[in-house]
């Protein structure tokens, strides 16, 4: 059974939610438990599994603070959807490596993600927008 676009929109927004509120519990529990979990250019790589991906939400959180979500423009097919969003907030840690040294920062995400067909998330890729935060913590 294929979800529809509401039910996507709900489920996307439920993660966006607890990633907003830094709920790493709230963010797990939309990830089927055999989630494929892969944050290209992450130095871990794509894990599977709720509690591998545990440890991508445990360093964000701790690195990224105040953070907003604002979706642009999502794209619907078969059991899955594409976001293009903006996230804003500060750096308090060392984001992707570099010293955030609390400064603001602001960059383009795209999701795909692709659902079980109860409706949890099953997978999950985002492409994070380097050139931008780069850019915006330069080092030295």
């Amino acid at each position: 059974m294929s979800l529809t676009p509401a039910q996507m929109d709900r489920k996307i927004d439920e993660h966006f939610g607890y990633e907003a509120a830094d709920n790493v519990k709230g963010v797990l529990s939309t990830l089927a438990p055999d989630v494929e979990h892969d944050i290209v250019g992450w130095p871990a790589g794509p894990v599977t599994g709720r509690e591998k991906a545990r440890a991508f939400y445990d360093a964000l959180f701790a690195d990224l603070a105040d953070g907003k979500v604002r979706s642009v423009k999502r794209l619907y097919g078969d059991g899955f959807l594409v976001d293009e969003s903006v996230w804003e907030g500060k750096a308090p840690g060392r984001p992707f490596g570099l010293e955030g040294r609390g400064r603001p920062l602001k960059f383009r995400l795209l999701h795909v993600i692709e659902f079980t067909g109860g409706g949890d998330i099953g997978r999950e890729q985002v492409w994070v927008d380097m050139a931008a935060i780069v850019q915006q913590l330069p080092q030295g």
